[in-house]
């Protein structure tokens, strides 16, 4: 089902939850075609454009963080906007140590529901295995 602007709160909810799916797959390029061709990101400190340069990331990452699982959840929306905190817990690949990422995702969408542009800022926090959240 594409879900396009204007949003309501139903349909926000909607596309966060396809959201979280797609990335749960980890699959890097199901995740990329839910952005424009030239959608711009800022991922922390990364700034790139385009669905290659998501799809290029994305491999990265999840080449990096492993048990990869994601929460997202709401937290407003405009006509054609959407705003969302997140969590996910990984395990690095290298060390093994676990973390918990917290964060906050700003989406702006196109007229036919592909996101433009996406901004995300995040802090990651050590946990033991015994406290994860997410199985």
């Amino acid at each position: 089902m594409k879900i396009s602007p204007p949003f309501t709160k139903e349909k926000a909810l909607a596309k966060v939850q396809a959201a979280e799916d797609a990335w749960n797959s980890k699959n890097p390029e199901r995740v990329s075609m839910a952005y424009t061709k030239d959608s711009e990101w800022r991922n922390r400190t990364e700034l790139f454009i385009g669905r290659e340069s998501i799809v290029k990331f994305l491999i990265r990452k999840w080449k990096r963080e492993t048990h990869y699982k994601l929460k997202k959840h709401l937290w407003s929306f405009t006509e054609n906007r959407i705003s969302v905190r997140f969590e996910y817990e990984w395990q690095n690949v290298n060390t093994k140590q676990w973390f918990r990422t917290h964060g906050n995702e700003h989406w702006e969408f196109d007229k036919e529901g592909l996101m433009q542009k996406r901004d995300m800022s995040a802090n990651d926090l050590q946990i033991k295995q015994s406290e994860r959240k997410f199985q």
